[in-house]
């Protein structure tokens, strides 16, 4: 089982990774989700358009596409691409820590693959329950 972390054309503050490595670990486990490969991509907004132009046919910004890339539904092989520029904007619109922001949207892609969607209302209000759950499982509080 792998957990990587790429940053391409981006700088990105990611601390602790083998001790996040260990927690989506634990949160695939937790969801009953089989782990095998797991990939997240921190870029700019104009690399996650392309992606998102090129494989969903969205003309928008974004700040995470999720791919899952296995055969097996029951074991994820996935990509997650996120964008730091959106991660940035978005800590400030929500008045969040950019530090909460980037582990909020690295677990959410993480959920995803779990299985959650987030396109209706009740979704998307499971999706930010999962969310702050595991925030507050990582971090002890949101911060």
């Amino acid at each position: 089982m792998a957990i990587q972390f790429t940053a391409h054309e981006v700088k990105v503050d990611l601390k602790e990774k083998t001790k996040l490595k260990t927690f989506l670990k634990d949160l695939f486990a937790g969801e009953g989700q089989g782990l095998k490969n797991l990939h997240y991509i921190f870029c700019s907004d104009a690399y996650l358009l392309e992606i998102n132009k090129q494989f969903l046919q969205h003309d928008t910004y974004t700040d995470i596409v999720t791919f899952e890339m296995g055969e097996d539904p029951d074991v994820t092989e996935g990509e997650i691409y996120i964008s730091i520029d959106r991660v940035k904007e978005n800590a400030e619109k929500f008045k969040a820590s950019i530090n909460q922001e980037l582990h909020r949207v690295i677990f959410h892609g993480a959920l995803h693959l779990c299985g959650f969607k987030d396109k209706s209302k009740a979704e998307n209000e499971l999706m930010h329950q999962k969310e702050d759950e595991y925030l507050i499982k990582y971090f002890g509080a949101l911060e």
